[in-house]
């Protein structure tokens, strides 16, 4: 299991509200990269619940849209968009029931269209939804200059 540092935190302005830690609104969301997959675990929030005592689905939405896009940054290696999401919500998510993890991973590359599959596990590691999201990429040197991607190595913790 390897920590992935988020680079974006030097850009002046940045306020992400998945995974900017100074966004007072966000999730904060942190990952991890272990093998082929994505990961992040997360504590819910009392704040994104949506009926009584159950975590909101457009927060479930947001959080698996946001590691399918790090799982872009990181395994495809560029930046993109999302520009098709498939979420199945398959069991309601309970706010005692974290935190949750959330799974991420190439599917499969088309062109410049990656699938990205997402998975929502509960802490008893029952699965509760599941996400296919394409996402157009960019080429290197666009992700650089249009999407502020840092590149590759920027994700990875400092080693000497």
């Amino acid at each position: 299991m390897k920590k992935l540092r988020n680079p974006f935190t030097s850009l002046q302005g940045y306020n992400c509200f998945g995974c900017s830690p100074d966004n007072p609104l966000g999730l904060h969301l942190i990952f991890t990269e272990e093998e082929d997959e994505i990961v992040s675990r997360w504590q819910l929030d009392k704040n994104f619940q949506g009926y009584f005592n159950i975590l909101h689905g457009g927060i479930q939405a947001t959080l698996m849209d946001e590691i399918a896009s790090w799982t872009v940054y990181v395994k495809v290696k560029t930046a993109g968009f999302t520009s098709k999401a498939d979420i199945r919500y398959l069991k309601t998510v309970g706010m005692d029931q974290g935190p949750i993890t959330l799974r991420a991973r190439v599917k499969q590359m088309r062109r410049n269209l990656a699938d990205i599959e997402v998975f929502l596990f509960d802490k008893n590691e029952t699965l509760c939804a599941r996400a296919l999201l394409t996402f157009f990429t960019y080429p290197l040197d666009e992700s650089k200059r249009s999407m502020y991607y840092p590149g590759h190595s920027r994700f990875y913790e400092e080693t000497d």
